[in-house]
């Protein structure tokens, strides 16, 4: 049986993709350098790649380390960057110490991005000429609610890969024709992604969760693993459907490890995985009231904008 991902290959036009391919190489070339924004994900990997062949020592790849980014993905991240010969640095970022973040409202990720663009705009700001800060966003995350891309807009980021039109489907299947590992990585949203909205996010928290999706993987959990935060020392474990059965044959373990790691209540969510499951809850109640959108320069002209918080579906990690 076919993942999720490789189904979704098979809906991928190869000429299109290798001409939108062609296009992003253009793209990045026409840079005089660039930072990228590298979690060592799908898009940002293929991003990274991309800019190192079109740019080689004038694009830099950046991880943002702190407490909300898994030791594995940051693993994975210099070890991608090592393999392809990648230009890359690690740098704190400070969302830990943003009293906005930390109340984990529902534009949580706002204020990360934030921290993030401010940790690039100082790297950037110790270069020589004029220096773009990329982000990896495709074009299937327009339609969905992230506030961080208002945060990435607002301070100058751009998306190359929506600026040449290139779909999640498409950058993974491209990621396979160059020989990118990163092709059928399954999405890594950070930690507090995992946090319930209004259960505050601590250093605590994000050790528990992933000390508890590692515990789970150990077992042979594959695919699509989250150890979701509900608040009062609730997990609720969302896995694929056909990993369902696993769960409860290990069930003792399971509960055993989530224990350990420091919960009292363990719950299996019989939907199985879906993608940013604690947005739901967002409909149910008022969002934060919208930011401004910075006034738009001539290096945003004719640039795609971010729906509003009305349109889309609400997804995140």
């Amino acid at each position: 049986m076919s993942s999720p991902v490789q189904a979704s290959l098979h809906q991928v036009a190869e000429r299109p993709a290798r001409d939108k391919l062609a296009g992003l190489h253009r793209l990045l070339g026409s840079m005089g350098s660039a930072l990228v924004a590298f979690s060592g994900g799908a898009d940002s990997a293929f991003l990274a790649f991309m800019a190192h062949q079109a740019l080689g020592d004038q694009a830099l790849a950046v991880t943002a380390d702190s407490a909300s980014l898994a030791r594995s993905e940051l693993r994975d991240a210099a070890g991608f960057a090592a393999r392809f010969g990648l230009r890359h640095q690690v740098v704190p970022t400070s969302e830990l110490e943003d009293e906005a973040y930390l109340r984990n409202s529902g534009d949580r990720c706002y204020f990360c991005k934030s921290a993030l663009m401010r940790a690039l705009e100082a790297i950037s700001s110790q270069a020589a000429g004029a220096t773009e800060i990329l982000v990896g966003v495709n074009t299937d995350d327009l339609g969905d609610y992230r506030p961080g891309q208002q945060a990435v807009r607002e301070r100058g980021g751009r998306w190359p890969l929506v600026e040449v039109g290139l779909s999640k489907a498409e950058i993974r299947w491209l990621s396979r024709e160059l020989g990118l590992p990163t092709w059928d990585k399954p999405a890594a949203a950070c930690l507090s992604s995992r946090i319930a909205y209004g259960v505050p996010v601590t250093p605590a928290a994000l050790r528990r969760i992933e000390t508890s999706e590692t515990a789970l993987k150990e077992m042979g959990l594959a695919g699509r693993v989250r150890v979701r935060d509900q608040g009062n020392d609730l997990a609720r474990i969302e896995v694929d459907l056909d990993c369902l059965g696993l769960v409860m044959e290990r069930r003792r373990d399971v509960v055993a490890a989530l224990k350990n790691a420091g919960f009292v209540f363990v719950t299996l969510d019989l939907e199985g995985y879906q993608q940013g499951s604690h947005n739901l809850t967002l409909r149910r109640r008022p969002l934060p009231p919208p930011r401004a959108h910075a006034a738009d320069d001539e290096h945003n002209a004719g640039r795609i904008v971010i729906p509003d918080r009305e349109g889309g579906q609400l997804h995140e990690g």
